[in-house]
């Protein structure tokens, strides 16, 4: 393995695949995108139409507030802390920066940013910062983008409603008639096939190539947007840099373009609709770019309509648009001599407003309508070459951003999101630098867009990348078959790290691979967990939704063992609204869910750090040899920042503020690695059961090196203490006492442990052999020896935290309850040749918890309601332990 470089404690590194820390301990990185509601600013949330265009025009709407209100900072991260998350994806619009013109920054939201980064580090979370764009602009029926890009490429935004160009939310479905609360899920989505969109990211990437004629203060559009972008990122990579004490040890790096799109970019037909599923959605009218273009110069057309069920698109008819004469290219007027009024800009006498760009390089022809160059954007023009999006046109773009970002962050890990579900392009090491990460997205999509946890589900990705023939051969029956599936799905993304740093790519992944956005939406089934239906009596169950996360979340582990970062966290988001963008609620948390008469903050109780501790003792101690190690101190024990105090909590109170407000927490908030001596090879985790099981490899070259500080060649870490732990968080969600429960929840948790599972009584424990009773520790024990020998007996935790059962193949454990965190210490092999497989388990001893134990989930009679359909159970179509109906264990 590479050695890991030298440097402070809080350095991340990228080798083999993996993070890994200084002490050579391989990482998982897991949080949230905070925030979904980054993409407006706090008083424009996308329903809003009053003031949307007239602070569009002039720049004048500022981001400060996003994501969080500074007031409000600790409370909100202090949450996502204690639901374990230790990473952040960090959404920045290319609008919050350079709103007010091209070349002028907004540097009091830039200071604002930087405050929030503080706060996030007083938390101990990493960040990664991610340039945010979904359909190129708000103004476009997105986010990212400022109003004035779209000026700049020749369009008149306040049209694109008119001439179907974009579905914009606060004007939908007509500015005449607008009623935004009826927008379709995942309808904002189909702009990627619409006019504006393929438009913009043509000439965003490929501009030089497909417009040579548009030409803008001297230099093609193509350079000009790009500049712009990355000089605007840039600019606040500089002002981070400049804060001091963020880079490196809060922001670790930087992503690439959010979900950037090809546009028209290798479209071989313009006549025409692809026939092969593609990563846009087919919902509501569907255009061919011919289509858009004649719609975007105000004619008559009649397009094809598609409606979304449970077995996909299908067309169901067709739709006649009449934009009356209407334009989505900006009048010439607007722009006396060709030089913009308020944006300053010089246009090029050869760039005509009022025209579609694509009439004005003769792809087709406006008072025909015919298309004179069909596959214009399949081939480079004038030639027959192949057009090879991105590695002629994506990697170029990345080149310019990420060298700009670099020049003020030196050593920031490359985040590479290549366009959704397509692999990156082969990039080579000379940009990469040895400090790379593969950024992917995976949404299950049945479940997105038709907000409903389904019976059956498809391999979306396999399909897509033309791995069957059919669809029927992708479809999958049952929840066993569709989690299985998803896992699979993941596999396919993780394997595409192998791309990075290798030209041509071969063996192993040398980069890490971390889901970016994952997550499910919380607005099921017309909003029925909200009491919208049936009478009310279905509020606050999100079974569901916990189901359907959960599947998602656990195909990220098995053998993928992925980071992942859950879309989304939105402190502003509400029932009616959700996020606050487009109709998207997928939230993890809403105050509209807290729990009346509880209050929504709670006091930071100064108490000390309540360690459980214990060891795993071999069945007949005389026979094995015993040798110690000193006890490990926690690096979380204290904040990171020492001007901060920690903030720590009694048990119940901790568990009651982590769940209240918490939209089906048991799914996201779930036992995992963070830490790994060795590397981890499975996570499993049974929701049903509250069991957690880990499997890891070891070898010598993971053993943490002591040589005067320097690394020895070949070895891992680097770190004096020979003792350190494998951490795993361990959530009271799941494994919480009886004790701590009821001081959170008094009456609600009576009766909490499911009637359907094996459920052990107090103070006994299943044992590796089954006879023996196992040893149970409080916080007052001491720690037992470290024992090397496998044949080890469960432990049991049990005091006002916790009550568990633990069970390893070697080592101690010790449990580190206010910090949820179990340490696994054990011993590693000295044969350079020897891999050693270590297991450990952990399981809520009484059984697994109910949701209705934690306030959550159904409100009535769920089982004498819905019934429980043991027969899918047996079949297989449901999980065990799932209740068909309510979906409560």
């Amino acid at each position: 393995m590479p050695r890991v470089p030298s440097g402070s404690a809080s350095f991340i590194h990228t080798l083999d695949g993996n993070f890994v820390d200084n002490a050579g301990r391989t990482l998982l990185l897991r949080g949230v995108n905070l925030s979904g509601s980054s993409k407006a600013p706090v008083n424009q949330p996308s329903q809003v139409l009053d003031g949307f265009w007239e602070e569009a025009k002039i720049g004048s709407e500022s981001f400060i507030g996003r994501p969080l209100k500074l007031e409000d900072a600790d409370e909100h991260l202090a949450r996502l802390r204690g639901w374990g998350f230790n990473m952040l994806r960090f959404p920045v619009t290319w609008e919050a920066l350079e709103h007010e013109g091209p070349g002028k920054y907004d540097h009091e939201f830039m200071d604002y940013t930087i405050e929030i980064l503080r706060k996030c580090k007083a938390h101990g979370f990493k960040v990664y910062l991610n340039p945010h764009q979904d359909i190129w602009s708000r103004f476009s029926g997105g986010s990212g983008a400022p109003y004035w890009t779209l000026a700049a490429c020749g369009f008149n935004p306040c049209a694109f409603s008119a001439t179907q160009a974009a579905i914009i939310h606060c004007e939908y479905p007509t500015p005449a008639s607008r009623n935004p609360a009826e927008m379709p899920a995942m309808i904002w989505s189909t702009n990627y096939g619409k006019l504006v969109s393929q438009t913009m990211f043509a000439l965003f990437f490929g501009g030089s190539t497909f417009a040579p004629k548009c030409i803008i203060d001297g230099v093609n559009i193509q350079e000009y947007l790009q500049t712009h972008f990355a000089n605007a990122f840039a600019e606040l990579a500089q002002r981070v840099a400049a804060a001091g004490d963020l880079l490196d040890e809060v922001v670790i790096g930087w992503d690439s373009m959010n979900e950037p799109a090809e546009g028209l970019i290798s479209w071989d037909d313009l006549n025409a609709y692809p026939q092969q599923q593609g990563s846009t959605l087919k919902k509501g009218t569907v255009p061919y770019p011919a289509q858009s273009f004649r719609l975007g110069m105000g004619q008559v057309q009649t397009l094809d309509n598609y409606s979304f069920g449970s077995m996909g698109p299908k067309r169901d008819g067709s739709v006649t648009i009449d934009p009356n004469g209407v334009k989505a290219w900006a009048d010439p007027s607007t722009e006396p001599g060709n030089i913009h009024p308020r944006w300053g800009w010089r246009r090029d006498p050869g760039w005509t407003l009022g025209k579609c760009i694509w009439a004005l390089h003769n792809v087709w022809d406006v008072e025909s309508g015919y298309v004179l160059q069909p596959n214009y954007f399949a081939h480079i023009p004038g030639t027959e070459e192949p057009v090879h999006f991105l590695h002629a046109f994506f990697l170029p773009q990345y080149t310019l951003y990420l060298r700009a970002i670099r020049a003020h962050h030196p050593q920031a890990i490359a985040f590479v999101q290549p366009p959704v579900f397509a692999q990156p392009p082969a990039i080579p090491e000379e940009l990469l630098l040895g400090r790379a990460c593969y950024s992917t997205h995976y949404y299950d999509g049945l479940t997105l867009v038709t907000r409903h946890w389904n019976w059956f589900n498809a391999d979306a990705l396999g399909l897509i990348r033309g791995k069957y023939s059919t669809q029927l051969q992708a479809l999958r029956i049952g929840e066993r078959a569709i989690r299985s599936s998803l896992q699979t799905q993941l596999g396919y993304l993780k394997a595409d790290a192998t791309q990075l740093g290798a030209l041509p790519p071969t063996g192993p992944a040398r980069y890490p691979t971390i889901i970016g956005e994952i997550g499910t939406p919380f607005d099921m089934d017309a909003k029925r967990s909200y009491g919208y239906t049936d009478g009310g009596k279905y509020k606050g169950d999100y079974s569901r939704q916990e189901r359907a996360l959960d599947a998602s979340l656990n195909a990220a582990d098995g053998e993928n063992c992925l980071n992942w970062t859950v879309w989304t966290y939105c402190s502003d988001n509400s029932h009616p609204w959700g996020d606050g963008w487009n109709m998207e609620d997928l939230s993890l948390w809403c105050s509209d869910d807290l729990r009346t008469g509880e209050a929504e903050r709670v006091p930071a109780l100064r108490i000390p750090s309540k360690i459980s501790m214990g060891s795993l003792a071999p069945a007949q101690a005389s026979t094995f040899t015993i040798s110690t190690l000193p006890t490990y101190s926690s690096p979380y024990a204290t904040s990171s920042v020492e001007e901060v105090e920690p903030v720590q909590y009694e048990p119940a109170s901790l568990l009651s503020f982590l769940t209240n407000g918490a939209r089906a927490v048991r799914a996201f908030c779930r036992p995992w690695p963070i830490a790994v001596v060795g590397t981890p090879t499975n996570i499993q985790f049974d929701i049903s059961k509250a069991t957690f099981h880990l499997t890891i490899k070891v070898n010598a070259e993971d053993i943490p090196v002591d040589d005067d500080d320097d690394l020895v060649p070949g070895k891992k870490g680097l770190c004096k203490d020979s003792s350190l732990p494998t951490e795993i968080f361990l959530p009271l969600v799941h494994f919480a006492s009886d004790a701590c429960l009821t001081k959170a929840l008094g009456s609600k948790a009576q009766d909490q442990v499911d009637d359907s599972m094996d459920v052990e009584q107090e103070g006994s424990s299943r044992s590796t052999s089954g006879t023996t009773t196992p040893r149970v520790y409080t916080s007052s024990t001491l720690t037992l020896p470290l024992t090397s020998q496998a044949a080890m007996l469960p432990v049991v935790f049990k005091d006002d935290w916790y009550d568990i059962t633990v069970t390893a193949s070697e080592g101690r454990v010790e449990l580190l309850a206010s910090e949820q965190k179990l340490l696994w210490f054990y011993t590693t092999p000295m044969d350079e040749k020897e891999d050693n497989e270590l297991t450990i388990e952990v399981r809520r001893s009484p059984g697994a918890i109910k949701a209705t134990a934690l306030g959550l989930g159904c409100t009535g009679e769920s089982r004498a309601r819905n019934g429980c359909a043991g027969w899918l159970e047996q079949a297989g179509l449901l999980s065990e332990g799932w209740c068909e109906g309510c979906s409560i264990m």
